[in-house]
């Protein structure tokens, strides 16, 4: 994670001195193994962490030249999550546009696979950010309303003998 985090792009804009220039995705897979009788059982999950750097307009950080197109690329890649997001939540959606952008592709058992997720949506109090603040929870609002079915990883085979043993008991 430290080695990820001195990675990171941070740079000055006007609307903030250590704006992030990239987004951070920290992945970790954890396994577990349980001995039941004489055969092992694995369970694998995957735990995404995502720190998304904020949709910036450039006629309030004045950005330019490299800044500029930074800016650029973290709003695509947001749009292409948030046309995932919209894809996810309309039942009409046939096609969930995941390979749109690194990101999405990234994210994808995070976004509408078999997971967990939770959002934190970061704000800020000052009324010069009032656009921002809504467009983040409008943003986060969308992505509460995606519904996953999470279920245990496993071999079907192992899924099978559990449930077998669970009747038994």
């Amino acid at each position: 994670m430290n080695v990820g985090n001195t990675n990171r792009m941070t740079a000055y804009t006007d609307m903030n001195e250590r704006s992030s220039r990239s987004h951070a995705i920290f992945i970790t897979t954890i396994e577990c193994c349980e001995t039941m009788g004489s055969e092992n059982h694995i369970r694998v999950g995957k735990l995404n962490m995502v720190d998304l750097a904020g949709s910036e307009r450039q006629s309030k950080t004045n950005a330019s030249g490299e800044r500029f197109r930074e800016a650029t690329k973290i709003n695509l890649s947001l749009s292409a999550l948030g046309n995932v997001i919209h894809a996810l939540v309309e039942d009409s959606s046939s096609h969930i546009p995941y390979r749109d952008s690194k990101l999405t592709r990234l994210l994808q058992d995070s976004l509408g696979g078999n997971s967990r997720t939770v959002m934190v949506a970061n704000i800020g109090p000052a009324d010069y950010n009032y656009d921002e603040t809504i467009t983040t929870l409008r943003y986060a609002n969308r992505a509460k309303n995606i519904k996953n079915k999470p279920k245990i990883n496993e071999d079907p085979k192992d899924a099978l003998l559990r449930q077998f043993q669970n009747e038994i008991v």
